[in-house]
């Protein structure tokens, strides 16, 4: 059973950068996809970001051209790389694996 550990989150001003990581606890080569999750509590969990086996990846529309997700299998780490942040990027980042397995989660918060 893979388990996911996420670090990276803080607090930061709006148009600022944070790069999130996203460890597993053994190989992730052979893992269709990985994912990254924001949780807020208005808006419930929203899929921030996906990067599948063959490379392609899926942004939500709200971060796309400022977030980056970065799939690194010699590490089995996972990545999530975000630019120009805004208030609206707040919430619990969490990163699941294969729609299966989940971490418990960075808290992001952007605000002046």
């Amino acid at each position: 059973q893979v388990q996911l550990a996420e670090s990276g989150g803080d607090l930061v001003q709006p148009g600022g950068s944070l790069r999130l990581s996203c460890a597993a606890s053994e190989s992730i080569y052979n893992i269709k996809h990985m994912s990254w999750y924001r949780e807020t509590p208005g808006k419930g969990r929203v899929l921030v970001a996906r990067h599948f086996f063959g490379g392609s990846t899926y942004y939500l529309s709200a971060v796309k051209d400022r977030f980056f997700i970065i799939r690194d299998n010699a590490k089995n780490t996972l990545f999530l790389q975000m630019d120009f942040l805004k208030p609206e990027d707040t919430g619990l980042y969490r990163c699941q694996a294969d729609d299966t397995y989940w971490g418990p989660g960075t808290q992001v918060t952007v605000s002046s």
